[in-house]
């Protein structure tokens, strides 16, 4: 008894260690887009789980960006500042979207394994009669493959290179077989009442 309770045990703990291992975060930093561009500046970082749902992801960190008062474009992308460059593709949003009334929201695009892709920004419109909710947001997309094409029958060729077109049957060839049940009709219908 006390060795199934170690396995099952043993177990729980690599199960849970499995699941802790699935979770990764990404580092997001922000750059104005400007003629004297500077280096980009941390703005969030996001905890993720490719396997679970996209609503548990979370924001552990964020940093409202200090830009310039000149600035009205920003960069948003997951970059590396040891060997500074971006790892993701970046894009470009208007600062208008930390502006009073919005709430910065994150979209974040992995693919299957978990990398980053690709990262967003855009500032959802905030009605304070419906929610209370005033913080930056994440959403995390995970790619997912796209559709196949269903084939279907070959084409099939001539030996000059042309596609044969399929022979139109004839009448008797569509319906031979319901001639055929109108003729046992006819021989095995039942006489009428003939002795009266």
């Amino acid at each position: 008894m006390k060795f199934s309770s170690i396995i099952s045990g043993l177990t729980a703990l690599a199960l849970a260690s499995l699941a802790s291992a699935a979770d990764r975060t990404a580092a997001i930093y922000i750059q104005p887009v400007s003629s004297s561009s500077t280096t980009p500046a941390p703005l969030a970082e996001i905890r993720y789980n490719c396997a679970a749902s996209a609503s548990d992801a979370e924001i552990i960190s964020y940093e409202a960006p200090e830009l310039p008062d000149e600035a009205t474009l920003v960069r948003v992308g997951a970059y590396d500042p040891s060997t500074k460059r971006w790892q993701s593709s970046t894009s470009v949003a208007s600062v208008n979207n930390f502006g009073k009334g919005y709430s910065p929201t994150i979209v974040l695009s992995v693919d299957r394994n978990g990398d980053v892709v690709a990262a967003a920004l855009k500032g959802i419109r905030i009605d304070a009669g419906q929610t209370r909710d005033f913080g930056p947001q994440v959403l995390v997309r995970v790619d997912k493959p796209g559709a196949q094409p269903e084939l279907n029958k070959p084409v099939v060729l001539s030996p000059e290179g042309k596609t044969v077109e399929p022979e139109e049957k004839t009448f008797f060839q569509k319906y031979w077989w319901l001639i055929g049940i109108v003729v046992m009709m006819t021989m095995a219908g039942g006489g009428g009442d003939q002795g009266k």
